[in-house]
């Protein structure tokens, strides 16, 4: 009877582990506190990296190899007592087909974290009420992560998820914290949802996609058309940078993906990317000294 109670509960275990949308690792830096050895931060590492691991975050079903990467590093400038503030860095990638390279795809740095937290006090996440500052930070971002990997492979696929993170930012709205609403400045997560959400950044999502499957899904296949196809599809996010210069969408697109720009296209059989590299630089002027690497 023990054997089969332990069997029964192994493959529950098994199933559960499958079914979890994120493969996210978890950092606290507490160093700039100046007492980075308390046992409270490393409590509330392991709670949070639980707290991601165990949520039930979508109704679909992740085999283990479609699981997304992603990282979150939480940096603890102050605290006292049960307040603390810090900055939040989440960091996701998915794989490219046929090929051992991860494509990054979510790099963020969200500089308007604080919180309340009790060592051991439970984290649970309520789409439809607020408790907890940390909870609702977390849950934006790993709904953010979601719907851009989900963008990735399906036309607009991120949609729904982007509503998710839309309700939660809705919701901690009512709270005294920064970050949720439209006058906490413009580089927020309410102007980074915002954006998501809206018909202005449209061309965002599309761009998303063609980036995606049609250039880097396809490197290995043929890598002169898959880097064409790049510069077509990274040309018309032009449209959103003229109706709104130096976006925080754009900002943050480019965060992540300009290295990988760069080496795309420093090498490997040559595409005409003469549009590509003026545009570049009208979009992304702080990355220069990436484009300056790009080999015509």
């Amino acid at each position: 009877m023990r054997k089969i109670l332990l069997f029964i509960l192994c493959t529950a275990a098994v199933f559960s582990a499958q079914a979890q949308e994120l493969n996210c690792t978890v950092t606290i830096d507490a160093e700039q506190t100046g007492q980075p050895n308390l046992q409270i931060f490393r409590t509330l590492e392991t709670q949070l990296r639980e707290f991601i691991a165990n949520t039930k975050w979508t109704n679909q079903e992740y085999k283990n190899q479609e699981r997304i990467d992603c990282n979150f590093s939480l940096i603890i400038s102050q605290f006292d007592g049960d307040s603390f503030s810090g900055t939040l860095q989440i960091q996701s990638s998915r794989p490219a087909f046929n090929s051992t390279y991860d494509s990054p795809v979510y790099n963020y740095i969200d500089k308007q974290v604080s919180f309340n937290y009790k060592e051991f006090e439970p984290l649970n996440f309520n789409l439809n009420s607020f408790s907890s500052n940390l909870v609702s930070v977390i849950a934006f971002h790993v709904y953010t992560v979601i719907g851009l990997d989900a963008d990735t492979y399906t036309m607009n696929g991120g949609e729904s998820y982007f509503e998710i993170a839309k309700q939660i930012t809705n919701t901690a709205a009512s709270s005294n914290f920064t970050g949720w609403k439209a006058t906490d400045g413009n580089q927020s997560r309410y102007r980074y949802n915002d954006a998501l959400v809206s018909s202005v950044y449209k061309e965002f999502h599309t761009v998303m996609y063609e980036y995606h499957r049609d250039g880097i899904d396809k490197m290995a296949e043929d890598q002169k058309l898959a880097k064409q196809k790049l510069a077509d599809a990274i040309n018309k996010l032009k449209g959103i940078n003229d109706r709104r210069p130096n976006s925080y969408l754009l900002r943050t697109f480019f965060d992540a993906k300009s290295d990988e720009i760069q080496a795309v296209f420093s090498g490997g059989p040559q595409v005409d990317i003469t549009k590509l590299v003026e545009n570049l630089n009208r979009m992304a002027p702080t990355k220069r000294s990436n484009w300056a690497e790009i080999k015509f």
